[in-house]
């Protein structure tokens, strides 16, 4: 498990009673779902589940992007989401005059880089998906973001994500460690990822992994690293390459900005840390103290850093934006092996092939 502190992770450590507790609740759930007594629904539909045992940043959204890439050109493709800390309730799919308060800022991310895709959030995915069909009936796949645990839905394929630094074989229950749902239900899965893993991870260390995940033989296993792409102006769309020179501040507001800050001390001369909670809404407030951050900078070259999910939180004040330097840097999932072309064939076929069991 990844705790900031020896503080913080003796303090979890006396939390293991409520652990126990929120655990035996969610075995219990899953076996009333196993057992019929909790109902769930198929779909006579492909529909693409995208999610994770534990709490925290897995790369879902880096992996939904992938999908939507890799689909798009061959299949009418939509994404459904909770909209996380958007200011609407239940169900809405978006349209060109949707903003991130709409539904939330990594549907709207979805929306702004893949604008011929059906994008929607609703909080209840047995109702938005009937929904989403009938304003797009065009759609042939649907993909599911975070939705492993939400179980009222049965998806046909099941991705399910897991961070090379805190894999979820070695975690436990929330509070005293990151799972939120038992290990037993990665067997529901038919795809399992191991996601941020070092970009030369050995062929002998990916076995050892895959030996003890002790997976299903009909379940497949992949890596993935991250691979940063150029970054580019919020406002104008200009690219501008890190360079050795630079001093940056980074704001962010993401679950898990560690492999973020790790490439900057790779490619920046430094860099200075403005962080906020995630998901969170900036305020103009929030946007002087960026700005008084980044003068306070004492250096020649400077530039100020942010991701992609905060840039649609952001792009609001694009008047204020225009004259700072302000980039946002993509972020895209990269298989590792050679693989992908493996992984691309598997989720294709699957749509391809797709036919309805309700019973599965």
């Amino acid at each position: 498990m990844n705790f900031n502190t020896i503080f913080l992770k003796s303090f979890r450590v006396l939390l293991l009673p409520f652990a126990l507790l929120y655990g035996l609740i969610i075995i219990i759930r899953n076996w009333m779902f196993d057992r019929g007594y909790l109902k769930s629904a198929a779909f006579n539909f492909p529909l693409i589940c995208v999610g994770n045992l534990a709490v925290g940043g897995t790369g879902k959204s880096p992996m939904v992007e992938y999908l939507v890439a890799l689909l798009s050109p061959h299949f009418r493709t939509g994404t459904l989401s909770r909209g996380y800390k958007r200011k609407t309730t239940g169900y809405a799919l978006a349209n060109e005059a949707t903003t991130a308060l709409d539904i939330g800022d990594e549907p709207m991310q979805f929306h702004l880089k893949f604008p011929q895709a059906a994008v929607a959030v609703g909080e209840e995915r047995i109702v938005a998906i009937p929904q989403m069909l009938h304003d797009r009936p065009d759609l042939q796949v649907i993909i599911l973001d975070d939705a492993f645990q939400h179980r009222v839905v049965r998806a046909g394929m099941n991705i399910l994500l897991t961070d090379y630094s805190d894999l979820y074989i070695h975690d436990f229950f929330l509070p005293t460690g990151d799972l939120r749902d038992q290990r037993a239900s990665a067997k529901r899965s038919q795809v399992v990822i191991v996601t941020k893993c070092p970009p030369d991870l050995s062929e002998e260390k990916r076995r050892r992994l895959i030996r003890s995940f002790h997976l299903l033989p009909s379940q497949k296993m992949f890596f993935t690293t991250i691979e940063y792409g150029t970054p580019y102006h919020i406002a104008t769309h200009a690219f501008r390459a890190i360079s050795p020179e630079d001093e940056v501040l980074l704001v962010c507001g993401i679950a898990n900005p560690k492999p973020l800050k790790d490439y900057l001390l790779q490619h920046a001369y430094t860099y200075y840390q403005k962080d906020y909670s995630d998901h969170h809404i900036f305020s103009i407030d929030d946007l002087q103290e960026i700005k008084e951050r980044f003068h306070d900078i004492d250096a020649r070259q400077k530039i100020i850093l942010t991701t992609e999910k905060d840039a649609v939180r952001l792009v609001k004040f694009n008047e204020e934006l225009k004259d700072l330097p302000l980039y946002i840097l993509p972020i895209r999932s990269k298989f590792l092996f050679n693989e992908g072309g493996l992984f691309n064939a598997h989720v294709i076929s699957f749509i391809r092939n797709f036919s309805f069991n309700p019973n599965t």
